[in-house]
């Protein structure tokens, strides 16, 4: 494999160009409340904003039930209102935000190569700040939010929303990367895509999914594309 076989690379965003540090942009959000926010804390916060996430994912909830969903104990609990909750972590997730290790160089030497796209299941108002915070907005041609086109990864409509934006484009021309074997891998291999799974944790791969190429980092990807060129 080598970046010559793509006419474009479709990103994940979230643990694939971006940290997303949840427990760091909680602690950020709930100091503003004089919560010292605890790592039990965030493990029950996890047990409500894991199966929305699931739910969201499947189809079964939309956008905003998930973003208020999450927090509405939480806001209960201080008397203020689940919007701004939600706005509040968001801005601390912007805040905090910074690019995985070698992804400004993957991307700087990938687009003399081939077109950049992201597709995510983030939403809308965190991606357009972050991506300028980082300076990451310049390489990217389109950026598919699954809040705006009203279905999340892995469902077909989101690709193919993503694909009639590249134009006319063969689907094994185009390479998925991502971390989430359900929601990238088997998106992308939905679409006919050709996948690179970043699996940063060395987990095992699940029966009847095999991404074309499985990589523990940037970095390795990076290493893969241009070896070989």
């Amino acid at each position: 494999m080598n970046i010559k076989q793509f006419s474009w690379l479709l990103f994940d965003a979230d643990e694939t160009l971006f940290h997303f540090d949840a427990f760091a942009g909680l602690r950020a959000l709930f100091a503003n409340y004089q919560i010292d926010f605890s790592r039990d804390d965030f493990i029950q916060y996890q047990t409500v904003n894991k199966p929305l996430w699931v739910a969201y994912q499947d189809g079964h909830i939309d956008a905003q039930t998930l973003q208020q969903n999450r927090f509405s104990q939480w806001a209960d609990n201080i008397g203020c209102s689940t919007q701004e909750l939600n706005q509040g972590f968001l801005q601390a997730m912007a805040d905090i935000c910074q690019p995985m290790c070698g992804v400004v160089e993957l991307l700087e030497q990938a687009k003399e190569y081939a077109e950049l796209a992201i597709i995510t299941n983030g939403f809308t108002e965190l991606q357009a700040v972050r991506l300028q915070k980082t300076g990451l907005d310049k390489y990217f041609s389109h950026v598919v939010i699954s809040e705006q086109v009203g279905a999340a990864k892995p469902d077909k409509k989101i690709f193919r929303h993503a694909q009639s934006l590249m134009g006319e484009v063969e689907p094994e021309q185009v390479l998925m990367v991502g971390d989430n074997l359900h929601s990238d891998i088997i998106g992308g291999q939905q679409a006919g895509m050709q996948t690179c799974w970043l699996n940063h944790h060395g987990a095992l791969t699940e029966q009847g999914i095999e991404p074309t190429l499985q990589v523990r980092n940037i970095s390795q990807l990076h290493q893969w594309l241009f070896s070989n060129r």
